[in-house]
């Protein structure tokens, strides 16, 4: 059943501010930061160092990776499965590094697949590579790509139907199609909180993990297939 989807990696990335706090920014990523939050909403009051840390992680510029979560169907004696793995790493060179070298050895038909992936996750790493001064494996190699080039998924776009001012959230689909959420135990605007003041890298990999496993039963539903029972979601690729 789940053949035709077998090069399919499904992904999501946690991030993170490139610092705990405006505070630990040099002078010149100061000057940076208050050039980009010029052109950002924000609340009365709200300072330049408010917006860092509610914001800096969505940006590959200011933030940096700390968790990426991948999941793949297969199947056991029949029964369709889904695998998952997550890489995690207060180091982003050494994260990044492990990763690519998991992308290096896909099949050239794999295919990524993120919920607003071509706009938030597809970019980020590749950017966060090229910073780290890895070189980018053919799959992330998309510089000067228009989205509809971009060859991987996104289940937001699929949800579009060819509407491109149409944004829904994965929490919102998830709800609609009655599938399991991860923001049950945290969303990712707590994420920055829980790794810096927490230190739970741990916590953010498991919540990373879930919105594989999210994405991944989002995508059978868009395909008009049942979802994978939770027995059969197993952490190995």
């Amino acid at each position: 059943m789940l053949q035709e989807f077998k090069d399919i990696l499904f992904l999501d990335i946690e991030t993170v501010g490139m610092t705990e706090s405006h505070h630990d920014l040099n002078e010149r990523f100061k000057t940076q930061w208050a050039r980009k939050a010029s052109f950002l909403k924000r609340q009365e009051n709200q300072t330049d160092e408010d917006l860092f840390h509610e914001r800096a992680g969505i940006y590959a510029e200011f933030g940096r990776i700390i968790v990426i979560a991948v999941g793949k169907f297969a199947e056991n004696g029949g029964v369709p499965t889904l695998k998952t793995k997550y890489f995690s790493n207060d180091d982003e060179k050494t994260l990044l590094s492990e990763f690519k070298a998991m992308l290096d050895k896909a099949d050239s038909n794999t295919k990524l697949c993120a919920h607003n992936g071509k706009e938030f996750d597809f970019p980020f790493l590749s950017r966060r590579m090229l910073v780290n001064g890895i070189a980018l494996p053919p799959l992330l190699n998309l510089s000067g790509k228009k989205s509809w080039e971009v060859p991987h998924l996104d289940t937001m776009e699929m949800w579009k139907f060819g509407d491109y001012k149409h944004y829904t959230s994965l929490d919102l689909l998830l709800a609609l199609f009655n599938i399991p959420s991860s923001k049950g135990m945290m969303d990712g605007s707590k994420v920055n909180e829980v790794y810096y003041r927490e230190k739970n890298l741990k916590k953010i990999a498991e919540y990373c993990v879930n919105d594989v496993v999210a994405v991944a039963q989002l995508f059978l539903k868009m395909k008009s297939l049942p979802l994978i029972e939770e027995r059969n979601i197993v952490q190995s690729i």
